[in-house]
């Protein structure tokens, strides 16, 4: 399950600090600080399986908000 994400951040004009936001939010996209967490501290597969279930019951939320709207 080991996924390596090659993320490239260009600086441009010395602006150190636009290439770090960008870093931080490529980063968060691709989910690699997720992905520590979960690997280093141990999570029982009821617990895993309750969080997939939460998470889907948030998407299922917002699909219909999001619909209703339209």
């Amino acid at each position: 399950m080991s996924r390596r994400a090659n993320i490239i951040v260009s600086v441009n004009d010395n602006n150190i600090e636009r290439a770090m936001r960008q870093l931080k939010k490529r980063s968060e996209r691709e989910g690699i600080v997720r992905d520590m967490k979960r690997v280093i501290y141990y999570e029982p597969e009821s617990q895993k399986r309750r969080k997939r279930m939460m998470r889907a019951v948030k998407q299922n939320w917002i699909r219909m908000a999001t619909s209703k709207l339209i």
